[in-house]
């Protein structure tokens, strides 16, 4: 968790010195895409590098913000406005975003957990319930 704030920093770089065929995430052999929302203050579009979780048709997001105590800024821009675009190995793919809540949320968190237990060593650091969200294609 301590190296957490240069994850980002470094697959942003290697992303764009790259022409978008490497992150660090790919080169682990994990899902990453490139999350493209729109600001919820300055209406400007916000992109993230992500890992996601592959779920049939649908991608699904994990607001762990790597532990910290506050969701991540995408996911508060998804919360305002749903429409988003995502990048996945280098195909723009226009999505709808749904957060999941209620009775839909505890199974699926399991199956977020089965895929990458990382993220209940991030959900108990950050002591809070982490964001789901399914992303569907337009």
């Amino acid at each position: 968790m301590r190296t957490a704030k240069a994850v980002p920093w470094i697959d942003k770089r290697l992303h764009r010195v790259s022409g978008g065929r490497l992150s660090l995430l790919g080169m682990a052999g994990l899902p990453s895409m490139r999350l493209t929302t729109v600001g919820r203050k300055s209406g400007q579009p916000r992109t993230v590098n992500l890992l996601y979780f592959p779920h049939g048709d649908e991608f699904v997001l994990i607001g762990s913000n790597w532990g910290r105590p506050r969701d991540p800024d995408w996911a508060r821009n998804l919360r305002a406005q749903p429409k988003a675009v995502v990048d996945v190995r280098r195909q723009e793919v226009p999505v709808l975003a749904a957060e999941v809540t209620g009775e839909r949320y505890p199974a699926l968190w399991q199956e977020v957990l089965d895929f990458w237990p990382g993220y209940g060593m991030e959900q108990a650091a950050a002591g809070r319930e982490l964001p789901l969200f399914v992303l569907t294609r337009r």
